[in-house]
């Protein structure tokens, strides 16, 4: 049995509610590792403002026992969402006392399998992830955002791990069998920005340009990587502080990344979280930088850390500006037309989806794609109506004013009237009030720069005959134009006869951009016998994706070179998800007379399937071994546990797809077959499957 010990000291410098100022917290937590549960002894330093009957902290499905006010027990109600203390509790200090015990099923996940050693391919680590599913699953504290808090961790973990939470790295002090790591915070922040990383972790150390610590997390056997990783990290770190205005906020940065991690990352206060799926090398660094989410998580460190939103109508405030600023980071790295292209791209996205969706930013209830890409599209409009200094100048005034507070957009707007006469209530209501696209004005900004009006004038030929635009289609795809206007070029080809658009196509895949090859690859489903000679050549292309989508294709078309092919690529893995690997086996299991022995094929295609891999590798091998009919006990087994699974992501792939297999004959037989080899909660996921029929 392993034990987590962590010392958690809290110092809150605002009001969870009106009459209550909880002032300090210290806490001793185990996390054991077998049963997957938090034991804690807490403590809350509070202060009464005006005499009240309850004391609440939100707790969810937690046990609590030995409650108690100033070392005196009182009356105390315990439900699956909160505790309660009952007072009365008069004007004064008080210090509140529990020991609690959870087992929580979000928010704080074991990955791996701690008793396995190096026996499981996924290397044991635990990881938080607060937002949206709330802190209080493992930590009694406070799922209002408005309640900010001081956390400091102590944490003692077995040797042989790296520990990373909220802030300075104190003290590192080996005692025995376990090291003691102290982590201290010294302002404060929303408990759902509380963190922890644990796994076998190499440490990079590197600063910024204003002397901040920067520290790149990577495991051990992904130290190659490195600098394909974490590319332009400190860069962007010192263009954000540096456009932005304001200091970054904390003491020290860090980055870890996570495996099965739910989103692509996560913010957390001083530590952000990503997901290892972004872990790539110089070939993977083409098709999954992780520049974009770096840019974005690091902006949230002033705009939803430092600042936060008072609640999810106002939640753009977060996510419009970490998405705008990031974007800018992005300009930085790869200039104007990159950005112009990015924000034609959302402009499309958002004018598509408001057909069906009428809600507005300003509503708990809008989208994600209101809250992030039309919240930058709004930030990009104000910048350029108001001028870029007034808008710097507001954003940096908003961000001094109410750092290590909550606000809502009228406290940023009035950071703006001080700065500019700009009509704010027109703006509101077009940009933020109205679930439309204001197409009219954002082609006027999109046109001030030269690419976009070369894309217009492409655009502008979609319902003109090939013949009549080929020749300025071709001096457009061999010139040095911008990637965004040739792959407007060939999303007007898609359509077109084969035989009038192979000469453009010849000179597009003449190119060395990866993602110009990339998208002709993926939209050339049959290809025509003159044309596979210059089609092979994706497969050399340094893109995992492109090798894959080449592969496939070419191995469809030319059933005679298919031996050729498979030789080629029997050596590629691709991704840390596998993708080469798993493709290639189930192409040479599905190909006529290539191997004498398939078992052993079969067997390591089933593998990938099963629980000691990540769910991204599992689900790519299960698409797989389903989409080529490589179906057995073993494979319908790994399926079904993919609806257990703590990815929302992996269990609805899980679900959808055995409920569309359950369509076919014979297939719940199949299924029922399995029951008996099914734990207790994979078999009420089946059966209730199975119910629906």
């Amino acid at each position: 049995m392993k034990y987590l010990l962590l010392f958690v000291s809290c110092f809150a410098l605002g009001q969870q509610i009106q009459n209550v100022d909880f002032v300090r917290c210290t806490a001793k937590l185990q996390l054991n590792t077998v049963e997957k549960s938090v034991y804690g002894q807490v403590q809350y330093d509070f202060k009464v403002l005006q005499p009240t009957d309850t004391i609440k902290l939100d707790a969810q499905k937690t046990v609590f026992s030995q409650v108690a006010i100033n070392g005196k027990s009182l009356p105390f109600i315990q439900t699956d969402k909160e505790l309660k203390i009952i007072g009365p509790f008069r004007k004064g200090k008080y210090k509140l006392t529990f020991d609690y015990k959870a087992y929580p099923k979000q928010t704080l996940y074991f990955v791996g399998d701690f008793q396995a050693g190096t026996a499981s391919q996924i290397p044991s680590q635990i990881w938080t992830q607060g937002q949206g599913r709330y802190t209080s699953n493992w930590f009694p504290s406070f799922d209002d955002v408005n309640e900010k808090v001081i956390f400091n961790l102590e944490i003692a973990f077995e040797n042989g791990y790296e520990v990373a939470s909220n802030g300075i790295l104190k003290s590192k002090k080996v005692s025995g069998q376990e090291t003691i790591w102290r982590y201290e915070m010294k302002k404060p922040m929303s408990s759902y920005l509380l963190m922890l990383g644990i796994g076998k972790y190499d440490i990079y150390h590197g600063k910024s340009a204003s002397g901040i610590p920067l520290e790149h997390y990577l495991e051990k056997p992904d130290a190659s990587t490195y600098e394909t990783t974490y590319r332009d990290s400190k860069e962007i770190f010192d263009f954000l502080e540096h456009k932005i205005g304001l200091k970054y906020p904390w003491k020290v940065y860090r980055q870890i990344p996570v495996r099965d991690f739910l989103y692509a990352g996560m913010e957390n206060t001083s530590s952000t979280i990503f997901s290892s799926r972004y872990v790539v090398d110089s070939i993977g660094f083409a098709d999954r930088s992780y520049t974009n989410v770096n840019a974005h998580e690091l902006a949230h460190q002033w705009f939803g850390d430092l600042v936060t939103a008072t609640s999810g109508k106002h939640h753009w405030l977060q996510e419009g500006f970490a998405t705008y600023y990031a974007l800018l980071a992005e300009r930085k790295l790869y200039g104007d037309d990159y950005f112009y292209g990015k924000m034609y791209e959302m402009a499309q996205q958002i004018k598509y989806a408001s057909r069906t969706d009428t809600i507005p930013i300003l509503n708990e209830k809008a989208s994600s794609l209101s809250f992030y890409q039309k919240g930058a599209w709004a930030l990009f409009v104000l910048k350029e109506e108001m001028g870029s200094a007034n808008f710097e100048k507001a954003v940096k005034r908003y961000l001094k004013k109410y750092k290590y507070k909550t606000v809502d957009t009228q406290d940023f707007f009035n950071e703006v009237r001080k700065v500019s006469k700009y009509d704010l209530v027109n703006y509101s209501k077009v940009w933020l009030e109205d679930y439309k696209f204001n197409t009219q004005q954002a082609n006027e900004l999109l046109l001030k720069n030269p690419m976009m009006q070369l894309l217009f004038s492409v655009e502008s030929k979609k319902n003109e005959p090939l013949s009549s635009k080929q020749e300025f289609f071709k001096n457009i795809l061999a010139s040095n134009a911008s990637i965004v206007v040739k792959k407007a070029i060939l999303n007007q080809l898609k359509n077109e006869k084969w035989d009038d658009k192979k000469a453009l196509l010849s000179v597009a895949l003449e190119s060395d951009d990866i993602e110009i090859r990339q998208q002709i690859a993926a939209s050339t489903s049959k290809i025509p016998l003159d044309y596979q000679e210059q089609f092979e050549t994706l497969l050399d292309d340094k893109s995992y994706q492109t090798q894959e989508i080449a592969l496939l294709q070419l191995w469809r078309n030319f059933p005679e070179k298919r031996f050729d092919y498979l030789n080629k690529s029997q050596k590629w893995i691709g991704f840390n998800d596998y993708n080469l690997r798993t493709l290639w086996l189930s192409l040479a299991l599905s190909t006529a007379g290539y191997s004498e022995d398939k078992a052993p094929l079969i067997e390591e295609l089933i593998q990938y399937a099963s629980p000691q891999y990540e769910a991204i590798t599992r689900q790519n091998a299960l698409e797989k071994l389903i989409g080529f009919k490589i179906i057995n006990d073993q494979v319908l087994l790994y399926l079904v546990k993919s609806t257990t699974h703590h990815m929302w992501q992996f269990v609805k792939y899980g679900r959808d797809t055995i409920r569309k297999m359950l369509k076919e004959p014979g297939m719940k037989a199949s299924f029922e077959q399995i029951l008996p080899n099914l734990n207790e909660a994979e078999r009420f996921q089946l059966q209730r499957l199975l119910d629906e029929l």
